[in-house]
C-alpha cells in the first residue's frame, strides 16, 4: 500500500511539474516590434494622421528582443499619466530593430542610436524635432513618472 501512495505522489509531482513547464511556455512577451513591416509605409501614413490630429510622432526603436522595450512599453500604457499625455499628444509608431530586419535604410536617416529602446520626436509633417536616450527617462529596473512627463509636456504640440 505505500508504494503505491508513492507512485501516485510521484505522478501527481511529475504532472504538476509538466503543468508548470507548459504555462511558463505559453506565457510568451507579447510581440511588439514587427520585423516584416514597413517603416517608410508606416511614418507616412502616420505623418497624415498626425497632420489630420495635430498630434507629433514618436518613433520607438527597439525589438522584441529587448527588455527595456517591453519595460518601456509597459510603463507607457500602465502609467495613466503618461498613457493620457501620449494618446493626447502623439502617434507611436513602433520601428523595428533586431537580427531579422535592422532597418538600417530607414534609420540611416536619423542620428545614430546608442541603445534600446530609443526615440525619435518628429513634427506632424515628419521633420525630426529630438533623438531621446530613454536611459535618460529610467529610475532603478524601471521608468521614472516625473521625468517622462516632463519629457512628453515638453514635446507636446502647441494647442491651438
Amino acid at each position: 500500500m505505500m508504494f503505491m501512495k508513492f507512485k501516485i505522489e510521484q505522478i501527481l509531482f511529475f504532472c504538476l511539474l509538466i503543468s508548470l513547464q507548459s504555462f511558463s511556455q505559453t506565457e510568451k512577451r507579447e510581440k511588439l516590434f514587427d520585423p516584416t513591416r514597413n517603416p517608410f509605409d508606416d511614418l507616412k501614413s502616420n505623418t497624415e494622421l498626425a497632420q489630420n490630429t495635430n498630434k507629433r510622432i514618436i518613433l520607438d526603436i527597439g525589438g522584441d528582443w529587448c527588455v527595456w522595450c517591453h519595460r518601456i512599453d509597459a510603463f507607457m500604457n500602465g502609467t495613466k499619466e503618461v498613457k493620457s499625455l501620449l494618446d493626447e499628444n502623439f502617434i507611436v509608431v513602433k520601428i523595428n530593430y533586431s537580427k531579422e530586419n535592422k532597418n538600417e535604410k530607414f534609420l540611416s536617416q536619423y542620428p545614430a542610436i546608442e541603445g534600446y529602446p530609443h526615440f525619435f520626436v518628429l513634427e506632424k509633417d515628419g521633420m525630426l524635432l529630438h533623438s531621446q536616450n530613454t536611459g535618460e527617462l529610467e529610475k532603478d529596473k524601471d521608468y521614472d513618472a516625473e521625468k517622462f512627463i516632463a519629457f512628453l509636456n515638453k514635446w507636446k504640440p502647441a494647442k491651438k
